[in-house]
């Protein structure tokens, strides 16, 4: 029998330790209740979780900060734009746009491993908390 194959990038591993210690970062600092995705290079979902207390709507937005990170390939919240110009990128993109701090890129030696979004708090508390997290995941010796 023939192995699937997958999809270069983050693990389900990889994606589970991003995503709790972005709740962790959060905790720590004080941060409102998040909720955080973490992306394959697809775009589709790896891990989402939602702390307990945070709004049922964060879920679908740290998805789509994540996504935004993606398309974009920067931070979510790097790349201004007319309204006009983003209300056509959300058509585009289902919605899945959301030019607003707390989505970023995964990556390790300039290649794109994934994406990490947040959602819950402040947007740049969200940024903060994947950010750290990221920077934690590299550190350890995780990547790719």
């Amino acid at each position: 029998m023939t192995e699937t194959p997958r999809l270069p990038g983050l693990t389900l591993a990889d994606a589970d330790r991003l995503v709790a210690s972005a709740l962790e970062v959060a905790a720590e600092r004080g941060f409102p209740p998040l909720a955080v995705a973490v992306l394959d290079v697809g775009g589709s979902v790896i891990s989402l979780r939602r702390a307990d207390g945070a709004m049922p709507m964060t879920s679908r937005i740290a998805v789509a900060k994540a996504r935004t990170a993606l398309l974009t390939l920067r931070p979510s919240g790097k790349l201004e734009l007319p309204g006009a110009i983003v209300d056509s990128i959300q058509h585009l993109h289902g919605g899945d746009y959301v030019p607003f701090a707390g989505g970023i890129l995964i990556t390790a030696d300039g290649v794109v491993l994934g994406a990490a979004g947040a959602s819950g708090g402040h947007a740049k508390e969200d940024e903060e908390a994947v950010q750290a997290a990221a920077d934690r995941w590299l550190v350890s010796g995780n990547p790719g």
